[in-house]
Parts: C-alpha cells; sequence; structure tokens
C-alpha cells in the first residue's frame, strides 16, 4: 500500500518535475549529474523563498528610512517651535513686568495723592471750625454791642428828656454807629471766607472720590494681568515638569544644580521683588513677587533643560537600527542610527568632553559629562572634531558618522548614563518630544 501511495506521488511530480540530467564533459571522460523531481522541488522552493526574503528586507528597510526621515524633521520642527515658544515667553515676560512695575507706580502715586487730598480736607475741617469758633465769638460781640447801642439809645432819650448837651449825644451815636459798622463788616468777610472754605472741602471730597473709583478700576486691570500672566506660567512650566520627570529626574535637585552653577551676583538667578519704602507689602505685591518668582523658575528650568540631553545627536535622515536592551544574549546599552558615511553628530546637551579618542569595541568614541551624573558617549565615528577638557554646547558639531571599532555598518551607537548606568537614550529624546 506504501509503496503505491509512493508511485503515485512520484507520478505527480513527474509530470511537473521530470528528471533531468546535467552533463559535465571534460577531454577524457563525460559524467551526468540526475536532478530527481525532488531534488528540483526543493531547490525551486529555496529560490523562492530567497527571493521572497529580499523583497521583504528591502520594504521594511524601506519603510524604516521613511518613517525615519519622519521623526527627524518632526523633532527638528519641534525644536524651533519649542525655541519660538521660548523667545514670545521671555517677551512677553519682560513686557509684563514692565506693566507690573508701571502698575505699581501709578498705584503708589495714586496713594500719595489721596492722602495728600486726605491731609488738604483735615486742614479743611479744620480752618472751618476754627471760623465757627471765630463766628461765635463775632456775634456773641455783636449782641453785646447792639444790647450797648440799645442802652446807649435809652441813656441819649434819657438824656434829651433831662435836656443834656447835644454834642455829648451826637460823639456817644457817632461811636456807636462806627462800631456796629466795622462788627458787619467783619462778619460779612467771615462769612464768605467760611463759604469758601466749604466749597474747597467739598471739591476735595469730590476728587477723592475720582481718585477712589480710578484705584478700583486700576486694581481690575491688575488683576487681569495678573491672571494672564499666572495663566501663561502655568501652560509653560507644567510640560517642562512633566518632561523632567518622564526622563526620571527631579527638579529638585537639577534647581539646585543650575542654582550652584550661579551663584554670582546678577545674572537670571538674581532675587526679583518688588517692595514699597517701609510697611508690609500689599496683596497687588505679594502677588507680583510670586509671578517674577515663578519666571525666574521658568528661566532655571530653561537653564536645567540645556544640561540634560534631550536633544537628537543626529539631525538628518537617519534609520533607527537598534534599541536598549538584549540584543542577540547580551546586552546592549544605547541606540544604534544608521546613515551615510560622515554623517554630522551633535552633542545632546551642554557639557565637557572627558574622552576624544580610540576606546577598543567602540572605536573613535567622545564621551561628554554634563549635570546631574550625566554622561553621554558617542562611537564608532569616521572623525573627532572636539578634544579633552573641551566645553560644548547643546547642538554642537562634534564628530562625523563612521564605522571605526567594533561594527557591521556605518552608524552612531549613542549612549546614556545616570551616575555610571546606562538608561534607554529614546526616555530622554520622547520625553522632550512635545517641548522642543
Amino acid at each position: 500500500m506504501r509503496t503505491r501511495l509512493v508511485i503515485k506521488i512520484h507520478a505527480i511530480l513527474e509530470r511537473h518535475f521530470p528528471e533531468r540530467r546535467l552533463f559535465l564533459r571534460s577531454d577524457t571522460d563525460t559524467r551526468f549529474i540526475r536532478l530527481r523531481p525532488g531534488t528540483q522541488i526543493v531547490a525551486f522552493a529555496g529560490f523562492g523563498f530567497l527571493v521572497a526574503w529580499s523583497i521583504i528586507a528591502t520594504a521594511v528597510l524601506v519603510m524604516d528610512s521613511i518613517g525615519s526621515g519622519n521623526f527627524r524633521e518632526q523633532a527638528k520642527r519641534d525644536q524651533e517651535t519649542y525655541q519660538l515658544r521660548l523667545n514670545e515667553i521671555s517677551n512677553e515676560r519682560d513686557a509684563r513686568s514692565s506693566e507690573a512695575l508701571a502698575a505699581q507706580s501709578r498705584f503708589n502715586a495714586a496713594l500719595d495723592q489721596i492722602s495728600l487730598m486726605q491731609s488738604q480736607l483735615l486742614a479743611s475741617e479744620t480752618r472751618r471750625r476754627e471760623l465757627e469758633t471765630g463766628i461765635d465769638v463775632i456775634q456773641t460781640t455783636l449782641r453785646r454791642t447792639m444790647k450797648q447801642r440799645e442802652e446807649a439809645r435809652t441813656n441819649l432819650a434819657n438824656a434829651q428828656a433831662s435836656g443834656s448837651g447835644e454834642a455829648t449825644v451826637a460823639i456817644a451815636g457817632d461811636i456807636n454807629t462806627d462800631g456796629v459798622e466795622s462788627l458787619v463788616i467783619a462778619l460779612s468777610e467771615t462769612a464768605k471766607e467760611r463759604d469758601h472754605v466749604f466749597e474747597q472741602a467739598q471739591q476735595a471730597v469730590q476728587h477723592a472720590e475720582d481718585m477712589e473709583l480710578e484705584l478700583k478700576l486700576l486694581e481690575e486691570k491688575n488683576d487681569q494681568i495678573f491672571r494672564q500672566l499666572e495663566d501663561a506660567m502655568t501652560v509653560s512650566v507644567e510640560p517642562l515638569e512633566k518632561m523632567f520627570s518622564q526622563a526620571g529626574l527631579s527638579t529638585k535637585s537639577l534647581l539646585d544644580e543650575v542654582r550652584r552653577g550661579y551663584s554670582g551676583q546678577g545674572g537670571p538667578l538674581t532675587p526679583l521683588s518688588i517692595s514699597t519704602s517701609g510697611g508690609a507689602l500689599s496683596a497687588d505685591a505679594l502677588r507680583a513677587n510670586k509671578l517674577l518668582n515663578d519666571l525666574d523658575r521658568l528661566n532655571m528650568y530653561r537653564i536645567a533643560a540645556q544640561t540634560v540631553p534631550f536633544a537628537n545627536p543626529v539631525k538628518t535622515s537617519v534609520r533607527y537600527t537598534s534599541g536598549f536592551g538584549m540584543r542577540w544574549g547580551r546586552m546592549h546599552k544605547g541606540a544604534d542610527f544608521a546613515g551615510p558615511h560622515g554623517t554630522n553628530i551633535y552633542s545632546t546637551a551642554d557639557g565637557k568632553i572627558t574622552h576624544a579618542g580610540w576606546s577598543s569595541g567602540y572605536g573613535r568614541l567622545i564621551k561628554i559629562q554634563h549635570a546631574n551624573g550625566i554622561e553621554t558617549r558617542y562611537a564608532h565615528l569616521a572623525k573627532i572634531r572636539v578634544n579633552v577638557g573641551q566645553r560644548v554646547s547643546r547642538g554642537e558639531h562634534i564628530g562625523d558618522m563612521g564605522n571605526s571599532g567594533r561594527s557591521t555598518g556605518t552608524h552612531l551607537h549613542y549612549e546614556v548614563r545616570v551616575n555610571g548606568k546606562a538608561v534607554n537614550p529614546m526616555t530622554f529624546i520622547k520625553a522632550a518630544r512635545d517641548v522642543f
């Protein structure tokens, strides 16, 4: 039964793959090789598998190249957008600070003017009371004078009745008449002065009310400016804090490191404050000081971001060929980027060159020491363009991509180490994707 099945299978294969003979002829002998149907099937299947594998591999390489190029272009655009946003925030910060200082100056001037008006109002009130006292005295004197006049008239009438001299009566009448007229004139002038003082007091009260209204409008405008600035600070600081957090870094240690590096007088870390001469700070002054401190904190975050490797070491279109982790049974401690020979390699953060030369399997290697115990490595380079001890900035050209050391092709091996321990470099690059 088994023999019949084999014979049938062989007959079917003979229809499509008939047995062939390959003759090999020499000067003295002729030999041939028999190609059975099974052998032909195996050879055909192997050739088909090779062709299919070549097509799939080519497609994967093309897709990786396209995807890598798009990723680099997007990262470059994001970085330019972040720089523009930082410039806009810095300009807005300066403008808002100037507005806050001008508003504070206007507020202090308004307070001084109100204080002056209050002093004038108190002086007017005191003057009014003095005038009222003077008027009371004058009225008392007038009543006494009129009483004396009445007594004089009575005495005059009695004297006339008794036949006294006319000269004495005329003199007494002239004296009484002159005293009354003087008192009337003094009373009239005092009343006019009182009315003038009342008018000035009313004008002072009206001016004080106008100043109070203007002060309220100014406070509302200041409150609106403060709210806008506080919202801008929240929108700007939160992405930076999230970026550092996703990279596994402590914002407190980063800011402490920045403060240690900028400990001199002046510069970005000069304490910012608004104060008045003497006395406790007002609510607006406290709010302005908090806002200025937030602006200073944002500036420190910006400085700290320059010292952490958030940037991409390659800015042109390259292929991401290998990531961080186990590879072929061994730990791969970095990320590989493949591209044309001589592609520019850039520093991913501010730092100091600690190694620039040959290093065993790394080939031509550059090591950069950054703040907070972070180190970056750039291996398999074709050319090194920096020296040991040199300080470099983020985005500075430090070398060219090559194939030196233990390498199977032109590429960059990029490592990030924190306190001597290798970490995934893509963690930093991805954390800054929505910020830079």
